[in-house]
């Protein structure tokens, strides 16, 4: 039943009782967000006017010096002897190694790969033997929570998404911290390495929470076995049957991997420097980053992959390429799936000839997709690496080359893997925890000042108005 108002109430303030009025955008809010829209007064040439590098890019498209790192290098240009720049295949360095030799290292060893990559990324060397079954023993015995968390910060508040629950949780893991507040370089590695540690736990036990209490789903928690790596540890507790077989272990190893770090310029990683530069704690540091790699413009772009796939393989002949060329024209013009004008999991802000971990990726999809019986759908995936870079190069003023990026191949290994969409986001922050950890004690051993960027601000003076005389 609606609340009766005064006849001289404005309507536009009315909020009715039915429903959830926290979350109705009332005529007023709409009113008042076109009012805004229309007093923003900053347009795109300004930027080029007051030379602002948008986004912390120059015109160019290359990024904006920030800071100095150890952690991990990026490379898409080769610098030729007249000092002029050439595109070339993208390489990816953790602590100056090449991960194509880290990854074929492991693999030729028949080993998992990602704990040893968190050691090299935290300390920067890699790790002996006994080095690392030291390493991984810690890191199991941190993969427990606290007593009654999971009853109470997970499954008395379940939520739709489990990027936010994760968060969420984070935070609440400050509570339970002795010494939350201690931004000593030894404290905080334990608090990364309990995160660390702590990731595919909170991430699973959101999603089985999500599917009880939003989908009617059975309820089940699994506790972690003892011994297992980060890539069995997640499927172990996420499937009912706890059972997973050795190839769906290596691979989602591996996506983890590719996933731990980025360079140190990516959006998330970028935050965890700017909140570290404050002073603050581990847990609101990771929060913080957490909400940056939410979006789909960062790590959420993997489930819209999945999605565009899905919408094309229900609207066109996926062995026709002369549909398939029309759908990505029709993507690109914004008349096909979501309307965003985008091909998903094409380009990237710094790769142009080649993404190395999307190279790595693929041939890990292609073997997957015969064990799984994906053929059709991985084939369809190679079409669209072809097709597409050539159309975009058509339609669309670049510059600089495109090419499938790793979130190209990501979704729909895990979809192989049968992993939900809803963990897809999630399970990039288990791998990315590491890069993140490593990024924030290196702002915190090395910086000494707040990171504080300037803006130049576009607005004229004004003259004040008293409330009397305004209309």
């Amino acid at each position: 039943m609606s609340v009766q108002k005064k006849s001289n109430e404005n309507p536009e303030f009315i909020v009715s009782d039915t429903g959830n009025k926290y979350s109705r955008i009332t005529p007023y809010i709409r009113k008042m967000a076109e009012l805004s829209d229309r007093n923003n007064g900053i347009r795109s040439e300004m930027y080029t006017e007051n030379k602002v590098n948008r986004g912390l890019r120059d015109l160019n498209g290359k990024g904006v010096v920030t800071g100095l790192t150890e952690i991990s290098s990026i490379t898409a240009k080769k610098i030729l002897p007249d000092g002029s720049e050439v595109p070339c295949e993208g390489e990816l360095r953790y602590r100056g190694i090449d991960v194509r030799d880290l990854v074929h290292g492991f693999l030729a060893d028949g080993r998992l790969g990602f704990e040893e990559t968190v050691y090299l990324l935290l300390f920067s060397e890699l790790p002996d033997a006994a080095r690392l079954a030291k390493f991984r023993e810690t890191l199991c015995g941190y993969r427990t929570l606290p007593t009654s968390f999971v009853r109470d910060m997970i499954l008395k508040a379940p939520g739709k998404d489990m990027m936010n629950v994760l968060s969420r949780s984070v935070l609440a893991l400050y509570a339970y911290d002795d010494n939350p507040d201690d931004i000593s370089v030894p404290n905080v590695l334990r608090q990364c390495l309990q995160l660390i540690a702590m990731f595919p736990m909170l991430s699973v036990y959101s999603y089985q929470s999500f599917q009880h209490y939003h989908r009617g789903k059975s309820l089940f928690i699994h506790l972690p076995k003892p011994g297992v790596s980060t890539a069995e540890c997640l499927l172990q507790i996420l499937r009912e049957n706890g059972e997973y077989s050795a190839l769906e272990a290596k691979i989602l190893d591996l996506a983890l991997v590719l996933h731990a770090e980025h360079g140190g310029g990516n959006n998330s990683t970028f935050t965890v420097h700017v909140v570290t530069s404050s002073g603050t704690d581990t847990y609101s540091t990771v929060a913080a980053a957490l909400g940056s790699l939410k979006g789909p413009r960062h790590g959420g772009a993997n489930v819209k992959v999945v999605r565009m796939f899905d919408d094309m393989m229900q609207n066109i002949d996926v062995e026709d390429e002369g549909q398939i060329k029309d759908y990505l024209v029709r993507l690109l013009d914004g008349k096909a799936f979501d309307g965003k004008g985008l091909i998903y999991g094409m380009g990237h802000a710094v790769y142009s000839v080649s993404d190395p971990r999307a190279d790595i990726l693929m041939k890990c999809a292609g073997d997957l997709s015969v064990e799984k019986g994906f053929e059709r759908e991985y084939a369809l995936y190679e079409r669209v690496a072809r097709l597409a870079p050539e159309i975009i190069a058509e339609k669309r003023k670049i510059y600089k080359g495109v090419s499938p990026n790793v979130d190209f191949y990501s979704g729909l290994v895990y979809r192989m893997l049968e992993l939900p969409y809803e963990l897809f986001t999630p399970i990039f922050a288990v791998a990315r925890i590491a890069g993140w950890s490593a990024h924030r004690i290196e702002e915190i051993q090395n910086a000494g000042k707040i990171i504080r960027p300037a803006y130049v601000n576009v607005k004229k003076p004004k003259e004040y108005v008293p409330l009397a005389e305004r209309k």
